[in-house]
């Protein structure tokens, strides 16, 4: 095979590799989008009256969650791909890292708000007085159940739920059955977990990359590390798969889509370790 043809070849999946890639990051600035929409959709129910500044950014913790995590797919991808051989000095080492400050900052705000609502789902306060729920009509509540919000009214209130106990979820604010609020819970644990779990997947590659930024590319812990990733992203699938089993198929489509946009990270630190042992194996045979 000549080599032209080998070339060619070589640059041609290089280039599809940078059309996925960056198709990838588009898609998941669209679903930023619809993130956006459904946080300002919930706080029409979860919001209190008097709202603090931590209350609005607990409600759009989501949203916030998704601009830090952008952020830092833009600063890795930076640094994997664009920047990988040059040297961090002056201002674009003090931006990155303010950047990354930044992020760091809006990922803890969002770790925040999933253990505080996880927190505050535990409780099991019955709502007192009431046989069922059209029993609430006139107490401007709303009915929770698989993170579908609806106001109860006349109209409404006997096909949300014919049972005779009933729960706060946030107090005069939502309610729910028993079944609703056991859901409630389960999914405020997956959330939770979900954030964790890509937290550890951050720590694993952050690890990678001071690594082979020190020139090592092989060894126990890069072995570990990126064995634990795999092993976490296939959690998060099942995560996603779980949620597109109670009707929630954007998040399985946005936990695909931010696998697929991690995946490309991985692929430049591939291609950088590549790069970086041929020319250890280079400077060994001039050695020699």
């Amino acid at each position: 095979m000549s080599p032209v043809t080998t070339s060619t070849r070589t640059w041609n999946a290089h280039k599809i590799q940078q059309v996925l890639k960056w198709t990838i990051y588009t898609l998941l600035l669209i679903n930023f989008a619809f993130y956006i929409g459904e946080d300002w959709n919930r706080i029409a129910y979860t919001l209190t009256a008097e709202p603090t500044i931590l209350d609005w950014t607990a409600e759009f913790a989501t949203s916030i969650d998704y601009v830090g995590w952008i952020l830092l797919l833009c600063m890795l991808e930076l640094e994997t791909y664009v920047l990988e051989d040059e040297d961090w000095n002056g201002w674009v080492a003090y931006a990155v890292r303010g950047v990354r400050f930044g992020c760091y900052a809006m990922i803890a705000h969002t770790l925040y708000a999933a253990v505080l609502a996880t927190i505050n789902l535990q409780p099991t306060v019955a709502v007192e007085n009431v046989s069922d729920l059209c029993g609430m009509v006139d107490e401007d509540v709303s009915y929770v159940y698989n993170l579908e919000y609806t106001d109860v009214t006349i109209e409404t209130c006997g096909a949300l739920s014919a049972e005779t106990e009933l729960y706060w979820v946030e107090s005069g604010l939502i309610v729910t059955d028993k079944v609703g609020l056991e859901l409630e819970r389960v999914l405020g644990w997956v959330d939770l977990w979900e954030v964790i779990l890509w937290l550890l997947i951050l720590l694993a590659i952050e690890t990678v990359v001071r690594l082979q930024d020190r020139g090592i590319t092989e060894g126990v812990i890069l072995s570990v590390a990126n064995s634990l990733k795999i092993l976490m992203y296939l959690v998060l699938i099942a995560f996603g798969i779980y949620w597109a089993a109670l009707s929630h198929w954007l998040y399985l489509w946005d936990e695909l889509l931010w696998v697929a946009g991690f995946t490309a990270i991985e692929m430049n630190i591939t291609k950088w370790r590549d790069e970086l042992q041929v020319d250890q194996n280079t400077l060994q045979s001039d050695a020699l």
